[in-house]
């Protein structure tokens, strides 16, 4: 079957996951031709897999995600668009930091011997924001940085939907 998308209109935006038969490749805050190419492109190399994307699984997971009503993603994930070190991190990232909890960029440092700028670049790069929560991992003094949606804007929400930050005024 090959490579899949599924959107879903979320308060966020109207975000996209890539899914292959092995589980969700990418996501994105914004469903758009751009996304779609680049991870079309990401994944030629790879032949296309017998079985048949989750799609309809992915996109009840993501609205109810962002509804509220769901607290851990059980689709599964495909990682081969990441080294072996991203895998590592955000594969223990993935597995260890639940909903409502976060670490900091110097906690996975330590937990991995990674220095904590790459562990920011590892997070900056992640294919999978949502599900693997890269969210989820802020400074010790602050948010830090976040490369989806609408930057550290859209990094706040999750984390206030999550219940890990208090809900603004503003």
């Amino acid at each position: 079957m090959g490579l899949v998308f599924v959107s879903v209109p979320t308060d966020a935006g109207v975000v996209v996951a890539a899914v292959t038969g092995d589980g969700v490749v990418a996501t994105s805050f914004d469903d758009n031709p751009e996304f779609r190419e680049r991870v079309r492109e990401r994944m030629s190399p790879f032949p296309d897999d017998a079985a048949e994307p989750e799609t309809e699984e992915v996109g009840r997971q993501l609205a109810a995600y962002f509804a509220g009503e769901l607290t851990e993603f059980t689709v599964p994930v495909d990682w081969r668009l990441m080294s072996t070190t991203q895998r590592r991190v955000l594969g223990l990232l993935f597995e260890s930091v639940p909903y409502g909890r976060a670490v900091t960029y110097g906690d996975l440092a330590r937990e991995t011997g990674i220095p904590a700028r790459a562990i920011g670049s590892i997070m900056g790069s992640n294919p999978i924001p949502i599900i693997v929560p890269c969210h989820r991992v802020v400074a010790s003094d602050g948010l830090g940085g976040f490369s989806g949606g609408t930057g550290v804007e859209s990094k706040r929400r999750l984390l206030t939907m999550e219940g890990h930050l208090p809900p603004t005024l503003f």
